[in-house]
């Protein structure tokens, strides 16, 4: 059975589409305790999240993901450009010595409305202020400030808490998880989300399952469980 083709090509010119996208070992994990991560997935896990960049308008990570990784965030493995890439650093953490701030490629950093006041570049990316209550992005005023740039298709790649916000916040459209044949015996958790008091209680997902070379990739239809 094929991998299926990225959700983003199906998405009507101007409408908003958010696909989540991360890689777990068998135990549900996201990396070892200390951080590593490089790889749980296999190199057909790797082709397939590029396929999924080069068909979005940005691809957004948190602090923690850069900090841990040092990702590009570009489509190195796969014909097709390389979306423009977000980050979320509420409080302006991360130096400016990460790939991301320092290749040239178009990147947003996105930190609390008090932390852009005065600064408009931080390295070479551009600096933009989102509604931070309590210390947590507005999820919704992001996905707006984006959408006023032309970025509707937006793939959230990680980390582990990021995309349990987005989730919880019923931000998601679609998501792909990767389940690699690995047991790290402890680590990140992939997901993070309020929990219930009974299995009865869970929202019971729809998934389709494929081959993705020695991992197995679980296709998530949320807008379509939501309706």
């Amino acid at each position: 059975m094929a991998v299926p083709a990225s959700p983003f090509l199906g998405v009507a010119e101007g409408v908003r589409f958010v696909l989540g996208r991360i890689a777990q070992s068998l135990d549900g994990r996201i990396a070892t305790s200390s951080g590593a991560s490089r790889w749980i997935g296999g190199a057909e896990d790797l082709d397939h999240t590029h396929r999924l960049r080069a068909s979005a308008d940005a691809v957004l990570v948190g602090a923690s993901t850069v900090a841990a990784d040092d990702p590009r965030l570009t489509t190195r493995r796969v014909p097709g450009p390389s979306p423009v890439r977000v980050v979320l650093d509420p409080k302006r953490r991360l130096g400016v010595g990460f790939h991301v701030f320092q290749d040239g490629g178009a990147t947003l950093l996105c930190v609390a409305e008090e932390h852009a006041a005065d600064v408009t570049r931080h390295g070479t990316a551009e600096l933009i202020g989102i509604a931070c209550p309590d210390g947590v992005f507005d999820l919704h005023a992001l996905l707006d400030q984006l959408a006023e740039r032309g970025l509707r298709r937006v793939l959230v790649e990680g980390g582990g808490v990021t995309l349990s916000r987005f989730l919880a916040a019923g931000l998601l459209d679609r998501l792909h998880v990767t389940l690699a044949p690995l047991l790290l015996g402890g680590g990140i958790p992939a997901f993070a989300l309020p929990q219930v008091a009974t299995p009865a209680e869970a929202q019971r997902l729809d998934w389709r399952v494929y081959p993705l070379g020695g991992d197995l990739l679980l296709d998530i239809a949320l807008l379509e469980t939501r309706q």
